[in-house]
């Protein structure tokens, strides 16, 4: 590749990398929205998640998760978010 090829690259990764950023604010910002119920919630933090291994992938020079591998983590994680919320719920 020749310098020019090299900056071509990097440009569209740089312009890249600010469009997820502006994605990633955007979504901050739904989630601070109130009154569209757990279901939307639950989706604009995954699609948080998905911006931001997106972003890993692209800025970093190590291995990232796939998306299965990255939803399969999240899917445990609300597990046991939802183990520990109904535990809770049962000792009132």
């Amino acid at each position: 590749m020749n310098t020019g090829e090299i900056q071509a690259i990097e440009a569209r990764r740089q312009a890249l990398l600010g469009q997820l950023r502006t994605a990633e604010a955007a979504v901050r910002a739904g989630l601070l929205a109130h009154g569209f119920g757990d279901t939307a919630r639950a989706h604009l933090e995954r699609a948080r998640a998905h911006i931001n291994e997106a972003y890993i992938a692209i800025n970093e020079n190590t291995a990232v998760r796939t998306v299965p591998q990255l939803v399969d983590d999240l899917n445990r994680i609300q597990q046991v978010m939802d183990d520990v919320q109904r535990r809770k719920s049962q000792r009132i």
